[in-house]
């Protein structure tokens, strides 16, 4: 059974390893630099009130993380928010992003979210199929939105109205 809480920074250490995993991987981000403790300190301390960061637990341990993010600072955006969703490469694919991504949703609606927004690579497609499931769309397609490894990597837009 997976319970998903609100993130704590007892839960910092967990976050920093499943983020590095994606890094890591090259699946979710264009980060290319490993993170360390004081980047997510920095992060959770951007991550309370309606900017929310969730953890999702399985047998006590932190198996994936989600976050509403701010879309972009200017107050007319104050009802877009961005999102991130990433699971420890050992449960990927098993329905811990779906439960993570309904949460979301619901406290995006309680905290007067319209519209949520994410940026995904094209070649992401269990990240795509999770998100397509859920009612979102694609918005269009960046190209050569970022460098990984040396080449030019693409990026797709979706949102969903909330």
């Amino acid at each position: 059974m997976v319970i998903l809480r609100q993130a704590t920074e007892v839960d910092l250490g967990n976050i920093l390893t499943i983020y590095n995993q994606g890094i890591e991987d090259r699946i979710a981000t264009l980060e290319t630099d490993m993170k360390d403790e004081a980047y997510m300190s920095e992060w959770f301390n951007k991550h309370q009130g309606r900017y929310s960061a969730l953890v999702a637990e399985q047998n006590d341990q932190v198996v994936g993380w989600a976050s509403i993010n701010s879309y972009n600072p200017r107050s007319v955006y104050d009802g877009v928010g961005d999102l991130s969703i990433y699971i420890h490469r050992d449960h990927r694919g098993k329905g811990v992003g779906k439960q993570l991504l309904q949460k979301l949703e619901e406290i995006g609606k309680q905290n007067n979210f319209y519209k949520f927004v994410l940026f995904t690579f094209p070649f992401n497609t269990l990240g795509q199929s999770l998100y397509h499931k859920a009612g979102y769309r694609e918005v269009g397609l960046f190209q050569n939105q970022g460098v990984l490894d040396g080449k030019f990597v693409d990026v797709m837009a979706m949102e969903k109205l909330l």
